[in-house]
């Protein structure tokens, strides 16, 4: 199988790159920095640039499917200016795909694109499954509702459809988790607010092999990328302290301290989604870790 994959170089694009690799898939890879392209027998870049909408289009060649990672950090303050970027990185990189696809011969028969859990409703008490059809009225259920509608217009071409909804990605060396292990290292960790909101969390090689899986078996939808025991942030503040053998000694920090830091952003800390991951299960999907501890224990002490 040859994959094209745009944010190929980002946190989830290397687990998903990684294991292509080691199944001997070819990965083709779009990159808007020229300097990161390289041309290996199974594994070769291409350039594109979504503001100037230019893309290389000898990046579809014998490709069969697409898995779009492309869109701006959302861990960054949210201005005004910066959240037109977080969506417009999103949208117009899919339209750019869209236009190629419309303009050039191919053979691709499957969009799977990424998307997050936080266009569900903030809740500490729904357990969400695919079905759910309300988005939050959050910004988050803005960019999820926008990207999703833009994914879906690949349809129009032909193709499978398939969205990703992506919860906590825990990694050991970029995202959230070693964002939450660095103070707790020094004894300054502590949960948020009540400690209560649900975090629905997956290890990022259980979220490249969900892409895969997608890919391999051509499924089609809406599927959920978490694991399938979330827990409370109280649940993950003390599980990390505990696979890194630090007490917990802080109150919990409040809400109202993490607003006047952090702006707008602060939600990414406090709303709650209790997300489901029977849908994928049901297709045959077998997770490596199903629980907490045992998956912290692997990126944290392994």
């Amino acid at each position: 199988m040859k994959i094209l994959i745009t944010g190929a170089t980002g946190l989830i694009g290397q687990a998903i790159v990684k294991q292509c690799l080691a199944q001997d898939f070819t990965v083709y890879y779009l990159t808007t920095s020229k300097s990161k392209i390289e041309n290996l027998p199974n594994y070769k870049g291409f350039y594109w640039n979504p503001r100037e909408q230019f893309i290389d289009s000898a990046c579809l060649e014998g490709v069969e499917t697409i898995i779009n990672l492309a869109g701006a950090s959302i861990a960054k303050r949210w201005t005004s200016d910066y959240k037109e970027t977080i969506i417009s990185s999103r949208v117009n990189t899919l339209k750019l795909l869209y236009k190629a696809l419309s303009e050039n011969k191919h053979n691709i028969k499957h969009l799977i694109s990424a998307s997050a859990i936080g266009g569900y409703p903030d809740s500490l008490t729904n357990y969400y499954e695919e079905s759910f059809s309300e988005y939050s009225n959050s910004f988050l259920g803005d960019v999820v509702k926008k990207w999703e509608a833009e994914a879906d217009t690949f349809s129009v071409l032909g193709l499978t459809v398939s969205k990703i909804r992506i919860g906590l990605v825990l990694d050991d060396k970029e995202g959230a988790l070693p964002q939450i292990v660095k103070p707790t290292k020094f004894g300054f960790g502590a949960a948020f607010g009540s400690g209560d909101q649900w975090q629905s969390w997956i290890h990022v090689d259980d979220l490249a092999g969900i892409f895969l899986h997608m890919a391999t078996h051509h499924l089609e939808g809406v599927f959920n990328g978490v694991a399938p025991n979330p827990v409370s942030n109280t649940e993950l503040t003390k599980a990390v302290a505990n696979t890194v053998k630090r007490p917990l000694i802080l109150p919990n920090i409040p809400k109202f301290m993490m607003k006047l830091i952090l702006g707008e952003m602060h939600i990414l800390l406090f709303e709650s989604q209790r997300v489901s991951s029977k849908k994928i299960e049901n297709t045959g999907f077998e997770f490596q870790y199903v629980n907490l501890k045992p998956a912290l224990e692997d990126l944290l002490i392994s």
